[in-house]
């Protein structure tokens, strides 16, 4: 038997007897090499900090004031080598930038790297070993703290480990890009991506041009405020925040900024943390707040919004390049990182091309597309970005028309998987940033954890001997509808540890992950991150035909469930779920899981519905297959395909697109049947991006209706043996395509359908 811990007990605060794995460590990432070990190390007030040599002064003093809060002072470091110490040593034979290792034994602990980051990866490990309590600013001091005994050998397995934030749609203070920062350290990330400028707002100050500041950061409420202003309604996570809201001329402004002090100050915060802070000034596109400041950069002194997106600032013109290469000067006086990002997405080029400027332009340089004029725009950037130390990173747009090998792409575009691939082509490499499953701002469901945590940074259809090129993943949140800081930790958390072991391990080990994630919980309640709280284990729709019930287990141990059954939103005072809930009429009950402190879990509305049996069809001469029928066109909801013809009608095997129906916009039709074994409650699964609709027997089981993201709805329906009429809608809005039917019966886990049940 091993002397170790167990985790269920105060986080390693308790020493006890029992045999320990590997998995058991609450580390997110988990190391690359990890060995259990013996017993553990006893840390008291007294523990010295050892470091003989002088490369790791700075990772010497975070060690020491981790234990700050636990023992009412800082551990105490030395030069010289003390019993029962904690030895910080250099080891040159370490190869990996950020790669470390750790030992510890109930006689030392040795951490050894050969520079800064790999040492400060090693703290963050240690930070992790220790209880949740030594985040906490008002701890009750302690007489001793344990390190379980292990040997660590870590390095990442990429160099790009990205959080990207839009200040711009709504702004974030700076306490919160230090909280935000300090977590991204815990999990070991190095690239803080921040989106500076864009239409809404631009948030940095930039001292030759002041009105980008005092005109560009405020704005009267939009639209996007106004979304966020009635769903506040229901979830106080979208209240404005009203530290961003100032009065001035009778009027009522959102925004700010920040002056470049406070910038450079952020710069050594994240500097400290081993952490990259990577500017962006977005152009040419979504420059609206800046052309409205300043009116000469659009060419006519005009900027609105087109049919997609905002007029841009016009490249034809030796004005706009003056403008551009002095706010970037002032960019890279406050922030010395090695990347630029300069945007270079979803730009209007149809307003140059009815721009004198640009037509004589295009001519002179022989330009065929407005594409190239934009890519020689980039192009003229990233001379000015070289020949000042740094290299430009765009998102993938700047592919179009062309661009250098040396820039860096961001790929973001799920709908042109070939990017990547022509990218690398031309020499490029690649940051993997694909809007599903890495914009966080997508509303997540109990599938978005494993969808990160099961993501693949090096995509299918690149070579082996490609994936070099591959440089790491980030995730981003846009803030359109984020106008809290308690909102944008809801959708960072806990999508941002799965992330990070993908990026850093590599790994797919989904149930170990989620088994060592519930540890972790804690200590952010204690960092006061908002994590969205772990999914209840409840369907949206039930069917029964006498009776049934309702059982919910908590995910987390110190949660409350409630529910309604009136419709009215659940709230502390409500009922509590303390055993099965008994259901022998249609009801329909709202239910909520509670922390301790009051915060809610997202809102489960769940109808429940009596019903008899549905009859099997009587019908002869079935074949394999479902008729599709298609439609080449753009539909809002479901219910206005059936006005129009459609284009064509194929047989499919079940829910597959057929190519001859597929358009950057479409929808589909299935009908038939569907033909199950046994009688039975059947649930079905059905996600979809963008809206679906299924009925079966002629009820509705599934509405998935309206455009959004990849969302997974259910409901279920009681079959009797045989065949039952199918039909199914589905509409494509651009941007990609998500489409999949699955079932389970009597409560087994979900699973695809046979293609043997569809019959026409």
């Amino acid at each position: 038997m091993r002397v170790t811990f167990l985790l269920s007990l105060l986080f390693f605060s308790t020493v006890v007897i029992a045999q320990v794995k590997e998995s058991d460590y609450p580390l997110i990432p988990m190391p690359a090499s990890i060995k259990a070990g013996e017993g553990s190390f006893i840390i008291t007030a007294g523990t010295k900090v050892v470091s003989t040599g002088t490369h790791f002064k700075t990772e010497v003093n975070l060690l020491c004031n981790l234990f700050a809060t636990s023992f009412g002072k800082p551990l105490s470091s030395s030069r010289t080598a003390t019993d029962k110490s904690i030895n910080i040593d250099y080891d040159a034979s370490i190869k990996a930038e950020e790669g470390y290792k750790i030992t510890i034994t109930s006689k030392a602990v040795s951490l050894f790297a050969k520079n800064g980051a790999g040492m400060f990866m090693a703290v963050q490990t240690i930070r992790q070993l220790l209880p949740p309590s030594v985040e906490s600013k008002n701890n009750k001091t302690v007489t001793s703290l344990h390190l379980p005994a292990v040997t660590i050998e870590d390095e990442p397995v990429y160099t790009w480990r990205g959080i990207h934030l839009d200040v711009s749609r709504h702004f974030f203070s700076i306490n919160y890009l230090e909280k935000l920062l300090n977590v991204m350290s815990l999990y070991k990330f190095n690239k803080f991506h921040l989106h500076l400028t864009d239409d809404q707002g631009w948030r940095i100050e930039i001292k030759k041009y002041p009105k980008l500041t005092s005109q560009g950061a405020w704005r009267t409420f939009n639209n996007q405020d106004s979304i966020c202003m009635e769903k506040s309604k229901d979830n106080p996570d979208f209240v404005i925040d009203k530290k961003h809201i100032i009065q001035k001329n009778g009027k009522t402004y959102y925004g700010g900024f920040y002056t470049q002090q406070q910038l450079k100050e952020l710069v050594k915060y994240a500097a400290d943390r081993h952490i990259e802070i990577i500017p962006e000034i977005d152009m040419p596109g979504h420059m609206m707040a800046a052309i409205h400041a300043y009116p000469f950069l659009s060419g006519d002194g005009k900027s609105e919004f087109g049919e997609l997106f905002t007029t841009p600032i016009c490249p034809c013109l030796p004005t706009t390049f003056e403008f551009a290469e002095n706010v970037f000067k002032e960019v890279m006086d406050i922030f010395p990182s090695k990347y630029i990002h300069i945007g270079g997405d979803e730009v209007d080029r149809t307003h140059w091309e009815k721009t004198a400027a640009c037509k004589k332009l295009m001519e002179q340089e022989g330009f065929k597309t407005t594409a190239e004029l934009q890519s020689w725009f980039i192009k003229k950037m990233e001379k000015f970005f070289t020949a000042n130390g740094r290299q430009l990173i765009g998102w993938d747009e700047i592919l179009d028309g062309g661009i250098s090998s040396t820039a860096l792409i961001m790929y973001w575009r799920t709908w042109v998987p070939q990017a990547p691939v022509e990218a690398i082509k031309n020499g490029n490499a690649v940051i993997m940033t694909p809007g599903s499953p890495l914009y966080f701002d997508y509303q997540p469901d109990k599938n978005s954890l494993p969808a990160v945590y099961n993501f693949n940074p090096v995509p299918s259809n690149v070579k082996e001997a490609d994936r070099k090129f591959i440089l790491g993943a980030q995730a981003n949140l846009w803030a359109e509808q984020i106008p809290s800081e308690k909102r944008a930790d809801y959708l960072y958390m806990p999508r941002m540890t799965a992330l990070a072991e993908r990026v850093w391990t590599n790994q797919s080990n989904y149930a170990s992950y989620i088994k060592r994630l519930n540890y972790h919980y804690p200590r952010l309640d204690i960092l006061k991150f908002n994590y969205r709280i772990p999914d209840l284990n409840v369907l949206e729709s039930y069917a029964f035909t006498n009776n049934t019930t309702l059982s919910v287990d908590k995910p987390l141990s110190n949660l409350a469930i409630k529910y309604t059954t009136d419709g009215t939103m659940p709230v502390s005072k409500s009922k509590i779920v303390n055993s099965p809930l008994q259901v022998n009429q249609s009801t329909f009950i709202r239910l909520a899981a509670f922390k301790p402190d009051g915060t809610r879990s997202d809102i489960y509305d769940i109808q429940f519905t009596k019903q008899a049996m549905a009859s099997p069809a009587h019908v002869a001469n079935l074949t394999s297959g479902l008729n599709c029928s298609w439609y080449k066109k753009q539909y809002a909801t479901t219910t206005l395909i059936a006005a129009d013809k459609p284009g064509g009608i194929a047989i499919v095997p079940g829910i597959v697109v057929p190519e001859e129906g597929k358009a950057p916009s479409f929808a589909l039709q299935y009908r038939g049947y569907i033909e199950v074994p046994d009688n039975g409650v059947y649930t079905f699964f059905l996600t979809s991006d963008d809206a679906s609709m299924l009925y079966i027997a002629d009820r509705k089981v599934v509405d998935n209706d309206g455009m959004h993201s990849a969302k997974e709805k259910n409901g279920q329906i009681v079959l009797a043996k045989g065949p039952h009429a199918f039909a199914l809608d589905f509409i494509e809005g651009g941007g990609g395509y998500t489409l999949k039917l699955q079932y389970s019966k009597n409560g087994e886990a979900p699973q695809d359908i046979p293609a043997n049940w569809f019959k026409h």
